[in-house]
């Protein structure tokens, strides 16, 4: 079972603003990136094929606090640790660290709660984590998730 991943990536230029920095946005597309980085580690997808049963994952919370910028071609490190889970719901905490500095630091926090959910005549219904999924992930110790 895991509750932990890691991602690097380099900020690209279309990921910056007028500032040179990374646009606040853009942190949520990496976090959303090792999300799916962190289901294919696990043999899953986030998106499997309309031909099979499946299950969506739509945000119902996402937050985010920056302590230092990232610019282009800075080399960032994605860490999504699994704060919470729940029959309905998982909850990710990330880390993202900035590696390509005299001393790697964070350069900011995030978090993003998904529900699973089936479509039901067209309409969204929360349902329980499919066992197949589940089995497969854990919670974080909590001496990460300080």
């Amino acid at each position: 079972m895991a509750y932990q991943f890691k991602i690097r990536r380099l900020v690209e230029f279309s990921d910056t603003d007028m500032a040179g920095i990374v646009h606040h946005a853009v942190y949520f597309r990496y976090m959303e990136a090792a999300e799916h980085a962190f289901f294919r580690s696990l043999g899953l997808t986030v998106a499997p094929p309309k031909t099979m049963a499946s299950v969506g994952w739509p945000r119902v919370h996402t937050e985010a606090d920056f302590s230092a910028p990232l610019r282009f071609e800075d080399e960032v490190e994605i860490q999504l640790l699994v704060a919470e889970k729940k029959s309905k719901a998982l909850t990710y905490a990330f880390r993202l660290r900035k590696l390509n500095a005299p001393e790697p630091h964070e350069v900011a926090r995030g978090a993003i709660t998904v529900v699973c959910i089936k479509m039901i005549n067209g309409r969204m219904k929360a349902t329980n984590i499919p066992k197949a999924i589940a089995d497969k992930i854990q919670v974080a110790p909590a001496r990460l998730l300080k």
